[in-house]
């Protein structure tokens, strides 16, 4: 997957910078080259230190993998909205209905089925990573129990939100990279988790763009 082609050439270019006298031009660069990677086009326009953080301005262009339309329909939602404060409705577990938080207890546990190894015979030692990873008590609790009741990831993911795909999405890559690599059913169940994200994109998408057409008929 990505992330295993990724990391080492990240490395390495740490390893360079850490070593360059004057950093400032080679960290720009990588920071484009790094959001290349995953099609993005972005410019550094300001690059400083603050106390132990490095403070990044950049001007992004259009994603590879964002449409015209997904695209502009991006760029009037930033232009209507002046609020640059963090959204408050960001999608999380405790904010779920049980009815999610059971997909994601599942699909969680199905993930960690996926490595090949009994989860439930290992708990004692997954425990604590899992926790290390922000997974807290009350998700911890239900992943438990559906260990005991695996159910495969293709059946999980029939009729699954994808705002919920996003979410459980987000921890299963660290999950499934909790052994340094990852197993061939955890791809295929990572995958199917992405397909899940994708199908509300494209959903959204078409919407936007009937959207947009609508708008120039009525201009």
């Amino acid at each position: 997957m990505l992330v295993q082609l990724v990391r080492p050439l990240v490395r390495t270019q740490v390893q360079m910078l850490a070593q360059a006298q004057s950093a400032s031009g080679k960290l720009v660069g990588m920071v484009s080259q790094w959001l290349g990677y995953l099609g993005i086009h972005a410019e550094v326009t300001q690059l400083q230190t603050t106390g132990n953080r490095i403070q990044v301005s950049l001007c992004v262009g259009k994603p590879e993998q964002c449409t015209e339309a997904e695209w502009q329909q991006i760029l009037d939602n930033l232009n209507r909205d002046v609020d640059t404060t963090p959204a408050a409705d960001t999608l999380t577990y405790a904010a779920m209905p049980p009815t999610q938080q059971g997909k994601v207890q599942r699909l969680l546990a199905a993930i960690l089925h996926a490595s090949g190894q009994d989860p439930l015979a290992d708990w004692p030692t997954l425990r604590p990573r899992l926790v290390a990873l922000g997974i807290e008590e009350p998700m911890l609790a239900g992943i438990h129990s559906a260990l005991k009741v695996p159910m495969p990831v293709e059946l999980l993911v029939e009729h699954l939100e994808p705002e919920v795909a996003a979410f459980v999405l987000a921890k299963a890559i660290h999950i499934a990279l909790l052994d340094q690599q990852i197993s061939q059913a955890e791809d295929t169940a990572l995958k199917a988790l992405l397909n899940a994200v994708d199908s509300g994109a494209g959903t959204r998408s078409e919407a936007a763009a009937e959207g947009l057409a609508n708008r120039e008929v009525v201009a």
